[in-house]
C-alpha cells in the first residue's frame, strides 16, 4: 500500500510562486513515475507533469517554462515548484504514484 500527502498548497497572487510537496510513504519503487494533476472547479483531472526513474521529466503545455517537477528518489518526496502563476492555475492539485495511488489533494488559489 502507498500513500501520498501533499503539502504547500495556499494562496498567491498572479505572478508568484509556490512550491507543492508530496511525501509518500509505503511500498516504493523508483522505477514506477510519479507526477502531479489538478482539478479545477468544474472541470476534469489534468495532466501536469510526471517524471520517471531516469529522471526524464515530462510537462502539459499549459504548464511548460512555468512548472518544474523534481523528484528526491532517497527521501521518496516529488515537489512541483510553480512561478509566473495565473488565475487560471487554481485548482486542487494532485500527487500520484504510477496510475493507482493518488494524494488528497491540496488547494492552490491564484488571486488578487
Amino acid at each position: 500500500q502507498v500513500q501520498l500527502v501533499e503539502s504547500g498548497g495556499g494562496l498567491v497572487q498572479p505572478g508568484g510562486s509556490l512550491r507543492l510537496s508530496c511525501a509518500a510513504s509505503g511500498t516504493i519503487f523508483n522505477f514506477i513515475p510519479m507526477g502531479w494533476y489538478r482539478q479545477a472547479p468544474g472541470k476534469e483531472r489534468e495532466f501536469l507533469a510526471s517524471v520517471s526513474s531516469g529522471g526524464g521529466t515530462n510537462y502539459a503545455g499549459s504548464v511548460r517554462g512555468r512548472f518544474s517537477i523534481s523528484r528526491d528518489y532517497a527521501k521518496n518526496t516529488v515537489s512541483l515548484q510553480m512561478n509566473s502563476l495565473k488565475p487560471e492555475d487554481t485548482a486542487v492539485y494532485y500527487c500520484a504514484y504510477g496510475r493507482n495511488y493518488w494524494g488528497k489533494g491540496t488547494l492552490v488559489t491564484v488571486s488578487s
